[in-house]
């Protein structure tokens, strides 16, 4: 069985400097870290006193690796989860990353010998930060599409859910719509500018839309609502990157006398719970945030059963609209 030392004797470092390194600790400097990671790496190593393998110890755990667990998007995502693991008798380990790739890696080797399987929401929905550290433990990928054609994944069209939102804001009448984009380096979000700039383009002829700067945090839906009410901009409509940015930029709005979903039309997308209750209620893309948690589990209960899953047996999940107040639509109307 490999060991801490033996990984310390690889890398040319003492056992606490290896042991702080592949712990996370912040004052390993990057290339001893790397020479570090490069020899566990090389030698399989397994940090966990208990467990030289998954397929020798089952724990009846499974891992959950989100890149937050702050909001109702993340909440609902556990949520799914849950429904399916509790009946099936599992336990679930939690793990965060905020969003970079080496956090990614050392949560991920945190979980090695504790869980066994993993589902994990690659930062910024870039499968390929989580396959190189867990080609040895069953994966499921969530909200992210595989590099490889082995891991199974579990995500939303999101570009068609943008092209749902934006035809309908156009068929409400409006014509001059901002988008508040999410985090530039985000998959998702991008797939979300491109559906919305699409129908711009095919239904109005506006190849270049206003795009809001946004991270999909609460303040980017402030910061932008402060920008619209203040720089003169002309805007019938506003498409938000996400739920969260949306309702707060009603907020300012109303604050400001504009009447949501008459004055201004506004829209969202994840059908976060939040969306049913604001007033009014937010048109949004409703993109089934707990059905991606409890396929994914369900996936991987089969994978823990020995099941052997490919590619093809992933799922996208098709996003419906739903339309309420915001857009001056009914309460609850949904459409695909």
């Amino acid at each position: 069985m490999v060991t801490i030392r033996d990984v310390a004797k690889a890398a040319g470092v003492s056992v606490a400097t290896a042991s702080r390194a592949l712990n996370g600790m912040s004052i390993v400097t990057a290339k001893t870290r790397e020479k570090i990671e490069a020899a566990a790496t090389a030698l399989d190593y397994v940090p966990h006193s208990g467990a030289r393998s998954l397929t020798k110890r089952k724990t009846d755990t499974i891992g959950v690796i989100l890149p937050d667990l702050f909001g109702e998007f993340f909440s609902e995502i556990i949520r799914g989860i849950d429904l399916v693991t509790h009946r099936a008798g599992k336990s679930l380990l939690l793990g965060n990353m905020h969003g970079s790739a080496e956090e990614t890696a050392q949560a991920i080797r945190a979980m090695r010998g504790r869980v066994d399987g993993l589902l994990v929401m690659p930062p910024n929905s870039r499968a390929d930060t989580v396959e190189a550290v867990t080609r040895d433990i069953p994966t499921v990928l969530l909200n992210a599409q595989g590099t490889d054609d082995v891991t199974p994944f579990v995500s939303v069209d999101n570009y068609t859910g943008a092209r749902l939102v934006t035809d309908h804001l156009i068929d409400r009448g409006a014509r001059n719509i901002i988008h508040i984009a999410g985090p530039a380096n985000n998959r998702d979000a991008r797939e979300r500018q491109r559906g919305y700039c699409d129908v711009l383009a095919e239904r109005t002829g506006n190849g270049s839309p206003l795009i809001l700067p946004g991270d999909f945090r609460d303040d980017a839906g402030r910061e932008a609502a402060r920008l619209l009410l203040t720089s003169g901009i002309t805007f019938d409509a506003v498409f938000a990157s996400n739920d969260m940015m949306a309702v707060e930029l009603m907020s300012e709005l109303r604050v400001a006398g504009l009447q949501i979903g008459s004055d201004i039309l506004v829209a969202g997308f994840d059908d976060i719970p939040l969306a049913r209750h604001v007033t009014p209620g937010l048109t949004t893309v409703h993109s089934d945030i707990t059905r991606v948690g409890s396929t994914a589990a369900e996936l991987m209960l089969r994978m823990m059963e020995g099941e052997t899953l490919e590619r093809d047996q992933s799922l996208i999940i098709a996003p419906t609209l739903a339309i309420r107040g915001s857009s001056g639509g009914g309460a609850g109307t949904a459409r695909t």
